[in-house]
């Protein structure tokens, strides 16, 4: 029988409790989404959460706000409500330097999501910052998504607005991965059998492409200090490699 490590406290995990919940919106499948929640993500400093919401569709909500949601109208948080939902980014860029909530429309289903920023995890991971707009390939904060036609889009968080359009993978990416140095280096795990890294500093240019894996890939992780990548495929294959 399986059972938890001796660290571990069963009872602190049956204390546990649910403090939200982010409803999708029904809607046909021509509507965009509706359809599978595939992923989630957290942003590193914890500023933003991501969910693919069906189909086509990623939703970015500011955290902060979304747990003061929570606390002033319970477990439920429905988005679609009015009154509830949280400010999106204006045409004309006003309340800059405040987060916003973004709906984005990747063009195609969402298999993977991943945010990467300039600031190494070590730094960035449990803060309580200020709001602030930062600049590409200084203090940027990206979000990459990975789809079912092998492209990868890197989004701008605090903008919406797409970046980079990565194009190599031939098959569904299954799982993204950035380095948590702050280097913007980002791994992407295909069913094309490869893994490929990105330079995002260098407008996306592909720096390797591995190919230790037989078949499909499903997932990939950094070491925390990001010199070695591990990955895992069809037919229990998991390879590890070492990034110079």
């Amino acid at each position: 029988m399986a059972s938890f490590p001796p660290r571990v406290n069963e009872k602190e995990i049956v204390r546990s409790r649910t403090i939200g919940e982010l409803l999708a919106p029904a809607a046909p499948f021509d509507k965009k989404c509706g359809g599978e929640n595939w992923t989630v993500a957290f942003a590193p400093d914890g500023s933003y959460f991501a969910w693919s919401q069906g189909h086509r569709t990623v939703k970015l909500v500011p955290w902060s706000q979304c747990l003061q949601n929570f606390l002033l109208h319970g477990t439920k948080n429905v988005t679609n409500s009015s009154s509830l939902r949280l400010p999106r980014q204006n045409s004309d860029g006003g309340q800059k330097n405040k987060p916003r909530e973004h709906i984005i429309d990747c063009g195609d289903i969402v298999w993977s999501l991943a945010f990467g920023s300039s600031v190494p995890e070590k730094q960035s991971r449990c803060v309580n910052i200020e709001w602030h707009r930062f600049r590409f390939g200084q203090d940027q904060l990206l979000l990459a998504t990975g789809l079912n036609n092998g492209r990868i889009k890197i989004w701008d968080v605090y903008t919406g607005k797409l970046l980079l359009n990565l194009v190599d993978h031939t098959e569904v990416v299954r799982d993204l991965t950035f380095a948590p140095d702050g280097s913007l280096i980002l791994v992407s795990a295909s069913r094309d059998k490869t893994l490929r890294v990105w330079d995002l500093k260098d407008d996306g240019n592909m720096m390797k492409v591995l190919r230790g894996h037989q078949n499909w890939v499903y997932s990939c992780a950094f070491s925390p200090d990001s010199s070695m990548l591990c990955s895992v495929g069809a037919s229990k294959a998991v390879v590890a490699a070492i990034l110079v």
